[in-house]
């Protein structure tokens, strides 16, 4: 009687035993990642609100309020003073975690689960393209920037540790819009994410310095992370290489970012034991 082998799945006509090796995380993640960089061009209208608003803002800003806080002695250069608000308002909730919730319904997100991919780089891959997305939106504001009179003390190296700032920011936030996404799976629940934001934004330096607050709002502003992110941030344009307001803004993020990804990770751990 002639012995009997069993293949593999998916190895056909190969010796038996032998299985598809897995790929490497860095596989997996810039995997990941492409698929979702390719995607967000054919998503203009997920993009060009996240440009258009800050430009926009950015302009009134400095246009009704420049004289007023440059003559009253309160900030020396205003359009430098709003840049970093701007940036923040452009980089801030760009993410995938729309597409990541239409995966979710059309079924695409199980099969993912059913094939080798490693779970956190579904996470950590999306998290990468929102990085490059998230600087390339930075870039234009701050070329506008350059436009309307703004340089930067620290030079094109401080250039690129403000670039690298809002990027990691951006990231860092959206965090709670992939927990979101990951939880519910509900489009209308991770659009409403932003609206986290604003608290962040407004109860802040966004339009003063912090020594010029007063009241309830100079006591939220010492809370919030964004103060410290924008001092950093303004450090890098204004005042040169000041290690404390960059340390600080530095930890702005990390804190942040620590509380959003973890959230993320828990709600992916969920949704991976429930599919």
């Amino acid at each position: 009687m002639s012995a009997v082998t069993t293949e593999a799945p998916g190895t056909a006509g190969a010796p038996a035993g032998i299985r598809a090796r897995r790929s490497s995380f860095v596989h997996d993640l810039t995997t990941i990642a492409g698929r979702a960089l390719r995607a967000a061009p054919r998503e203009p209208e997920a993009i060009v609100p996240a440009l258009v608003i800050p430009l926009f803002f950015f302009m009134v800003n400095t246009g009704a309020l420049q004289d007023l806080a440059e003559q009253g002695g309160v900030v020396p250069d205003f359009k430098a003073f709003q840049l970093p608000v701007a940036i923040l308002f452009a980089v801030t909730g760009v993410s995938r975690a729309p597409a990541l919730v239409t995966d979710i319904q059309n079924g695409y997100f199980d099969r993912l689960l059913l094939t080798p991919v490693r779970r956190l780089a579904l996470l950590l891959g999306l998290m990468v393209a929102d990085f490059a997305l998230v600087i390339a939106l930075a870039i234009p504001v701050v070329l506008l920037g350059f436009v309307v009179g703004v340089t930067f003390a620290t030079g094109p190296a401080g250039i690129l540790v403000f670039l690298l700032l809002a990027g990691c920011w951006g990231v860092a936030f959206n965090g709670f819009a992939y927990a979101i996404a990951l939880k519910t799976g509900n489009p209308a629940a991770v659009n409403s994410s932003f609206v986290l934001f604003f608290p962040f934004l407004f109860l802040t330096t966004s339009f003063l310095p912090q020594e010029a607050l007063t009241g309830w709002l100079a006591t939220v502003a010492d809370f919030n992370p964004v103060t410290y992110l924008l001092a950093g941030m303004r450090a890098l344009v204004m005042d040169g290489w000041e290690a404390e307001p960059i340390a600080q803004g530095v930890a702005a993020i990390a804190g942040v970012g620590t509380v959003a990804i973890l959230l993320s990770l828990v709600a992916l751990r969920g949704r991976t034991r429930r599919s």
